[in-house]
């Protein structure tokens, strides 16, 4: 980043926040009671007999014997659950660069507190922007973004109770739909660690370790990105 600095690559004013699920390298059957006690061997040890009918499931009371770290987490309603890490990115705005990074378990407000925390560790004092999808419009977290001299351009989540924490004074400017505009160039960052990064199912187990291999990656996904930016501006 202070390559791209140099260059003049960066906004350092305009920014995306997002996360998106990492999945854990361990299987649903490692997902058992905590409490669970020491039973019949199983019928077969490298792939034992699993029936879950008729048993309820969550993260309070059951844990992966594989990687207690991994979370139960599922994208949407309706789709499968699987035992997964939270990934999270601040993009810079200007080219899709991006700037900070953190992996955190996997539960509900992960991406909001993860968030927060990229924000506040941003350089400098002046006022930025960041964008967001609808998941982020909650009060908690606009009231937050302004707190640390942020101003929130996130989807407005007009469905949610009580109505969306982004008002017409935030919504009515022409910032606000360029950083709509500009928020969806984060999923080509998720897309690059996924797919050629190999991170849609991480190899590493344990928040660290899974963390210490996802800024890896966006460090590489920098690198690739700041050389077709150079071959955009140098004549060959």
């Amino acid at each position: 980043m202070e390559q791209a600095s140099g260059q003049g690559w960066d906004s350092d004013e305009h920014f995306t926040v997002d996360g998106s699920l990492l999945e854990a390298w361990a299987g649903v059957k490692s997902f058992q009671p905590k409490n669970k006690k020491s039973s019949s061997p199983p019928d077969d040890p490298g792939n034992p007999t699993v029936n879950y009918r008729g048993e309820k499931r969550s993260n309070e009371t059951h844990g992966s014997k594989s990687d207690p770290e991994a979370q139960m987490a599922r994208k949407g309603p309706g789709k499968e659950a699987k035992l997964s890490y939270s990934g999270n990115l601040l993009v810079e705005n200007r080219n899709g660069l991006i700037v900070d990074s953190r992996v955190w378990e996997a539960t509900g407000p992960a991406e909001r507190y993860a968030a927060l925390e990229m924000l506040q560790d941003l350089p400098g004092s002046k006022r930025v922007t960041v964008a967001g999808d609808k998941g982020f419009d909650t009060a908690d977290f606009v009231r937050e973004c302004r707190n640390i001299w942020v101003t929130p351009h996130v989807a407005q989540n007009l469905g949610r109770r009580g109505g969306s924490a982004i008002d017409s004074r935030t919504a009515r400017h022409a910032g606000y739909a360029i950083s709509q505009k500009k928020r969806k160039r984060i999923e080509e960052c998720f897309g690059g660690l996924k797919t050629i990064a190999l991170l849609r199912k991480v190899r590493h187990r344990g928040t660290l370790k899974v963390d210490w291999i996802f800024t890896f990656a966006c460090a590489a996904y920098n690198l690739v990105r700041m050389r077709n930016l150079m071959h955009s501006v140098v004549p060959t």
